[in-house]
């Protein structure tokens, strides 16, 4: 196929706005299934899979599941990443759909401690791996297919909702535990907490559905013309010829992971266990917290075509370094349920939609055509193993050291701001690069031309 006719049969506009609610449906799915198990690490797992007579150890065996996900997911990024780069974008993510949602629905079904000992924890730990595996690509593929599906000077608003379907996966999966954790407490943890879960199969025959009649990228479908003959091996190009990129990525997604794990996973947690409050705050607070960021993320990504990537995500790292210990102030002051809810929003909304809107569009410029998939979805899950997966984990440490105070914490996500600021500040501005560029140099050259 020509590169003339490859330039004709890129998608209209209608094509891109199904791609937009593929990638939409897709991420609400991978972050409706990973919620889940965050929230009911927090509110459920520690007591019925994982016991202990010190409710902490409970609580940290429980997040080290939660962390053995990610851990794995960036084996997930090189194996469907690279098939990505190979095969083509679509089938990778119908793929990868099935492996994380079926995953998913099986844990419904998983028998608690008091049935079989420790066959319990095996079994979850089990499926959390085979989830962590699928959805180790999912993220990374459904912001390339926006981003490279989107015409040149919309791309940061086409990537951003990538980003904006994690959050609708959220607001699903923190409405369905508001609801299911009204339930009187023996119901709750008996069979309430299966019952999201269980519902996931419903978001598979959506997406799958909708995925199904994606047509591939034209980006991916225009580099393979270009370039026919030449070997494909982008997990070589990534570790030699892309590395700083990788580097980049992975520096300036370690705040927005922490910020964003330390209000989604953390915090129902801190709220229960320490300050001693009700089990539906969190969920609740976190429902319309998610609310909110899913329309903040779409603006901050189209924010992002007009003023750049770089300025647009410093000041969501600046802003969370700066309302962190304010943050903490309100909650562990006030101990009451709009100041909770308000701070949330606020952490959310305004600094992880900050740094989170444009991710999709300046990932995917990060990389050549022939690596991209690769490149970042291995990366992103290296940062998410690094910062997401542990954030949890090294909160509650920083609580238990402090005799239940905050102040650790805060540090800790300002040094991650720190980290972030400096990957950021370093990093290249990206917009307006052609996203069908096979050579770094290429990609490079290519800066503010808004060619395809």
């Amino acid at each position: 196929m020509s590169t003339s006719n490859l330039t004709h049969a890129v998608a209209p506009e209608q094509d891109n706005r199904r791609v937009a609610i593929a990638s939409l449906v897709g991420s609400a799915l991978e972050w409706y299934d990973f919620y889940l198990y965050g929230t009911a690490s927090a509110l459920v797992f520690n007591r019925i899979i994982f016991t202990a007579s010190n409710p902490t150890v409970a609580t940290l065996a429980s997040f080290g599941t939660l962390a053995v996900g990610y851990f794995i997911r960036p084996l997930g990024g090189l194996i469907f990443g690279r098939l990505g780069d190979v095969v083509g974008r679509r089938n990778v993510l119908v793929i990868t759909l099935l492996v994380m949602g079926l995953s998913t629905v099986a844990m419904a079904f998983v028998p608690t401690y008091a049935q079989v000992g420790a066959l319990a924890p095996i079994v979850l730990i089990v499926l959390r791996a085979v989830q962590g595996i699928g959805a180790g690509a999912e993220f990374g593929g459904a912001a390339i297919l926006s981003a490279e599906h989107a015409p040149p000077r919309r791309r940061g608003l086409y990537g951003a909702w990538p980003a904006a379907g994690v959050y609708l996966g959220l607001l699903l999966a923190s409405g369905a535990f508001a609801i299911v954790t009204q339930l009187p407490e023996e119901q709750f943890l008996s069979w309430g907490w299966r019952i999201p879960f269980a519902a996931s199969v419903i978001v598979i025959g959506v997406a799958l559905f909708i995925r199904l009649r994606l047509a591939e990228s034209p980006a991916f479908l225009e580099a393979q013309a270009r370039r026919p003959d030449a070997p494909i091996s982008p997990i070589r190009d990534v570790f030699v010829h892309e590395k700083r990129a990788g580097l980049v990525l992975i520096g300036s997604q370690t705040p927005q992971n922490v910020i964003a794990y330390l209000n989604l996973t953390f915090m129902a947690a801190y709220l229960t266990g320490t300050l001693k409050l009700s089990n539906s705050i969190g969920p609740i607070a976190i429902t319309v917290a998610t609310l909110v960021t899913l329309v903040t993320l779409l603006l901050f990504g189209a924010l992002s075509d007009r003023v750049g990537r770089k300025p647009v995500i410093l000041f969501g790292i600046v802003f969370s370094a700066i309302f962190v210990f304010p943050y903490f102030w309100i909650i562990d002051g006030t101990r009451a349920p709009l100041p909770i809810t308000l701070a949330i929003v606020v952490s959310l909304g305004v600094g992880v939609g900050a740094m989170f809107g444009p991710q999709g569009a300046y990932f995917s410029e990060l990389f050549t055509a022939r690596s991209r998939f690769t490149g970042l979805a291995f990366s992103r899950e290296v940062a998410g193993a690094l910062s997401g997966g542990l954030t949890p984990l090294i909160a509650v440490g920083l609580v238990a050291a402090a005799s239940g105070s905050s102040w650790l914490v805060a540090v800790f996500v300002i040094g991650a701001c720190l980290i972030g600021g400096v990957a950021t500040v370093l990093g290249p501005e990206t917009r307006g690069r052609s996203l069908k560029a096979t050579t770094v140099e290429e990609l490079r050259r290519s800066t503010g031309s808004f060619a395809d």
